[in-house]
């Protein structure tokens, strides 16, 4: 369980680091310019640590499906070369798809000097200011994002299925507790991810400003990996009392 908690703060790390100080050097300079090369890295590290985000909560469901269903078992079957190895294989195939989206951006063609309404380069809206033909470009779109978004929020809702159908036989309130507290900091990470990566997308299909869909796009890439820590931080006792008193000042203040 903390080598993928450990993952996923490194991760967040990454992901924040690919794409804000880059946007904060650009509003301190008030220069919006971004070279060709530097736009393509950027996309291609955006959907690695993205996507690697996504397997590692659905990796993260399934370890806490072990840890419920089978806790006399979970150190033998959460072994650590099993994590390496899911987080190793999870990490290859993000690589491989950044990669292979990074080389359908290059097979495009784009006028000399382009504007991308957003704080940072992302694929879609980039495809958009193509002047060459984009149709496979936005199928392949479509379908990758039907696998890994569809595939992994599948992965985590079954887990969550069977986790819930075996809380529910647990005759103690005690250990109905316990075992929901152990999900509880999970799912608060997986709605935020994905209520605002879906944020994002509804946005855009149903507004055409271009300000409205930058700020969605900033909201998946700066929310989850800043409130992550603290959300998961909250589990700890002293962090709790910290939390109580803030809002017992803030509160007496009002």
């Amino acid at each position: 369980m903390h080598f993928f908690l450990c993952s996923l703060s490194l991760n967040d790390i990454c992901f924040s680091t690919s794409t804000i100080p880059k946007m904060m050097l650009n509003i301190q300079t008030q220069d919006q310019s971004f070279t060709y090369t530097g736009c393509l890295s950027q996309v291609c590290f955006v959907i690695i640590f993205a996507v690697l985000e996504n397997f590692l909560l659905t990796v993260m469901a399934y370890d806490r499906y072990v840890a419920i269903f089978h806790p006399l078992s979970y150190t033998t079957i959460m072994n650590l070369c099993l994590c390496v190895l899911l987080l190793l294989t999870s990490l290859s195939i993000n690589t491989v798809d950044a990669l292979f989206d990074t080389l359908m951006i290059l097979r495009l063609s784009f006028f000399t000097a382009l504007e991308i309404p957003n704080f940072f380069c992302e694929l879609p809206q980039i495809i958009k200011l193509a002047c060459s033909d984009t149709l496979i470009d936005n199928i392949f779109i479509y379908v990758e994002t039907c696998i890994f978004a569809g595939l992994p929020l599948s992965g985590i809702i079954f887990s969550y299925i069977h986790i819930v159908s075996s809380i529910l036989r647990i005759p103690s309130s005690e250990g109905k507790h316990k075992a929901f507290s152990t999900c509880g900091s999970h799912l608060s990470v997986v709605s935020l991810f994905y209520g605002t990566t879906f944020g994002v997308y509804i946005s855009s299909a149903v507004t055409d400003s271009p300000g409205k869909t930058a700020v969605a796009s900033v909201m998946y890439t700066v929310v989850p990996p800043m409130l992550n820590p603290f959300i998961y931080s909250l589990r700890n006792r002293d962090m709790k009392e910290a939390v109580r008193k803030l809002i017992s000042r803030i509160a007496s203040l009002l």
